[in-house]
């Protein structure tokens, strides 16, 4: 679990730009997500194995996603982009489940504010009310998409969620 946000508070963060295997949906993610973790679980395991052949390799760490317009439509329209880090430099990925492609992205992240959230994703809107309101009392506004980090599977018996935003500082206001 990152360590920033082992014990259950809001936190500001600087996070490094990543390199991801990506699969956009769209959809109620109860329904599209299943799919998507495959394909990118197949293409970053293959890329895994053929790193390790020639000597190289890397943990597969847990999966992220990125909500643009989560609760701001309908949950069978709601857009999400999934993700897994991958190894700086990787140029290709094998394509491992049919229909759904895996493309290569660069995350930039830069300050972010994070939550972990204990409990059900339906449970997720107080922990992100919390986490919105921190970022307005320290003098940030939010700066791009909601991001999930799934540290534990949907069936575990306590989910544990990184729940983040990219973050900038609020411009200061003219007193014209």
């Amino acid at each position: 679990m990152p360590r920033s946000v082992a014990k259950n508070e809001p936190q500001i963060a600087d996070m490094p730009t990543a390199t991801m295997a990506v699969v956009q949906t769209v959809g109620d993610p109860n329904v599209v997500a299943q799919a998507a973790l495959r394909a990118l679980y197949g293409s970053v395991y293959a890329l895994k194995f053929a790193l390790k052949k020639q000597g190289k390799d890397f943990k597969v760490t847990a999966p992220r996603a990125r909500w643009p317009n989560a609760h701001l439509a309908p949950k069978d329209q709601w857009i999400g982009i999934w993700g897994l880090p991958i190894p700086e430099g990787t140029k290709k990925l094998q394509q491992k489940e049919p229909g759904v492609e895996v493309k290569i992205e660069k995350w930039r992240y830069g300050k972010v504010a994070q939550i972990l959230h204990l409990g059900p994703y339906a449970a997720e809107m107080p922990t992100v009310e919390r986490l919105q309101q921190f970022i307005a009392e320290k003098g940030y506004e939010i700066a791009g998409a909601h991001e999930e980090e799934y540290l534990t599977r949907p069936t575990a018996k306590v989910p544990k969620t990184v729940i983040r935003y990219p973050i900038r500082k609020k411009p200061a206001r003219s007193s014209g």
